[in-house]
Parts: structure tokens; C-alpha cells; sequence
């Protein structure tokens, strides 16, 4: 992963889109901003849709964005739900995508496992683990920023522990690796 880098968390919602910016300094992450997309004034499913796609964009452009980081939709009962959801996550990574920002996917128990080590993590667990790592005092009005913090911070740290962000293909990893390779 590069020395110094912004990296998007987006905790994908049609009612709220939690997102968080961390730093990354000297391989170090630190507290950017967080926040939340609020959409329940917004009737229309389609206009809560493009409020996502306008408000990541305008974040991307605003905090520099190396990376984004994005939720997974996870499965539960109401399959309508998960449908919702993965509309709310596509029109995220179109955002990042329409500024050649790089998507990273992560599920909601790796995310968990990443930032307090137990993937069936509560919210408020997430929120006061985030807490104590990135050092900020005030908790936001709803934890979906908190969420939004976690993606990014769990990115992070599976960038840094296995390379993740790395190598985009062998053919990158040879590149980047040419006293690796034995010629025969």
C-alpha cells in the first residue's frame, strides 16, 4: 500500500449511507471525517439513489480519495432488503468508479472480525473499538458513520496484512517483482 493515501468506508443504506475517511500516513491510519447520507426525507427510491451516487462523488472530490472500501450486502430474511441495499452499494461504486477511484468489497462479519476481532460485533461494539483506535471523542448522531469508519479501517488493515491492494494480477506481481522470478 502507498505511504500516504485517503482511503472511503461506505456502509451502503436507502435510509442512511454511513461513510468515514481515514488517513493513511506512514502506514499509520488516522481520523479524516465521517458522516451519514440521511435519505428518509426523500420518498422517491430513485432520488434517494442519485442523493448516494451525487453525495460519494462530491466526498471523492472533496477529501482526494485514493480508495474506497465497500460493505458487502450480507443475505438475511427479506430478500427485497438485500435488493434495495445492493442498489444503494451499486450506485456507490459507480461514484468511485466515474472518478477512477479503486472498489474494494469486504463482508459485514470480515469487517467485524478486522476491527474487534469477533465478526458477530454489535454496532455500538464497532463504534467504541473504532473509538479508541482512531481517537475521537464525540460518537455521530447514528452509527452507520461509524460503519462507513470500519470499512475503511478494515481495508486498511487487510491491505496491510496480506497485500489485498497490491497486485491487481501476476502479470502486476512479476512487474513489481522481478528478483522473485527464477529464469530457467
Amino acid at each position: 500500500m502507498e505511504k500516504n493515501l485517503s482511503i472511503l468506508g461506505i456502509d451502503p443504506g436507502t435510509n442512511f449511507t454511513g461513510w468515514g475517511i481515514i488517513n493513511i500516513i506512514e502506514n499509520k491510519p488516522s481520523i479524516e471525517a465521517f458522516g451519514f447520507i440521511d435519505l428518509t426525507k426523500i420518498k422517491d427510491p430513485y432520488k434517494r439513489l442519485k442523493q448516494i451516487y451525487n453525495r460519494v462523488v462530491q466526498i471523492i472530490e472533496e477529501y482526494k480519495i485514493a480508495e474506497m472500501a465497500i460493505e458487502a450486502p450480507f443475505f438475511g430474511k427479506n430478500v427485497q432488503s438485500m435488493l434495495t441495499l445492493g442498489r444503494a452499494q451499486g450506485v456507490s461504486i459507480a461514484a468511485a468508479l466515474s472518478k477512477n477511484i479503486e472498489v474494494f468489497e469486504y463482508a459485514p462479519r470480515k469487517i467485524k472480525l478486522s476491527v474487534t476481532g469477533n465478526g458477530n460485533a454489535s454496532k455500538e461494539q464497532v463504534a467504541v473499538f473504532l473509538q479508541n483506535i482512531l481517537n475521537f471523542k464525540t460518537m455521530p448522531d447514528k452509527l452507520d458513520a461509524t460503519d462507513g469508519l470500519a470499512v475503511a479501517l478494515c481495508h486498511h488493515y487487510r491491505s496491510k496484512i496480506i497485500g489485498e491492494s497490491s497486485y491487481k494480477s501476476w502479470k502486476d506481481y512479476i512487474n513489481k517483482n522481478p528478483g522473485k522470478i527464477k529464469k530457467s
